[in-house]
């Protein structure tokens, strides 16, 4: 199907997005985790800088002090910022640790997405089935990965996160079918 330049339009090819993937690297498993990766980044990038709004909103409007961060948010009394430079000031600091914050993230999300993606789809093809069991083992070592990209690892930090990778990705595949 070849597409003539002066024929294409800008829906055309937003539509085209809803049937095809974004990449083509020549292989369905490589498609599906550089596809994985690039939504789960987007996400992981909306993520961070929502959290460092909402922070940044609490603090200028008072709540901080008054107690009026949710006790989830605040660890001590104190608030819990994963970027130790950002202070809701608008100074080039606070503005490069909100990117590099947000970068981490985005590269946290995608690392997650693309292992996901990729350990299910090939798993799938390797065993013939698609089931829980696949879903089980690619959560189980999404969390490992996950685990492994924290700023203080431990054992029982990556077991756990193996752990809940694997319940939550099983409850998943077993809970779409119900719903």
């Amino acid at each position: 199907m070849s597409h003539n330049l002066e024929t294409r339009s800008l829906m055309g090819e937003i539509r085209r997005f809803d049937k095809c993937c974004f990449f083509d690297f020549g292989h369905p498993l490589l498609n599906r985790i550089a596809e994985s990766f690039v939504k789960a980044a987007g996400m992981g990038a909306i993520q961070a800088v929502s959290r460092e709004a909402y922070f940044t909103a609490i603090e200028g409007a008072g709540l901080e002090s008054s107690g009026g961060v949710p006790p989830e948010i605040s660890v001590d009394g104190k608030k819990r910022h994963r970027a130790p430079d950002l202070r809701g000031e608008t100074n080039r600091k606070s503005l490069e640790a909100l990117v590099r914050n947000t970068g981490k993230e985005s590269l946290q999300w995608g690392l997650a997405g693309g292992v996901y993606s990729g350990l299910t789809y090939g798993l799938s093809e390797a065993r013939g089935v698609h089931d829980w069991k696949n879903t089980a083992v690619a959560g189980a070592i999404t969390g490992v990965a996950l685990a492994l990209t924290t700023a203080d690892i431990s054992h029982e930090q990556i077991v756990q996160c193996a752990i809940t990778g694997a319940a939550i990705s099983t409850a998943a595949n077993l809970l779409t079918g119900i719903f």
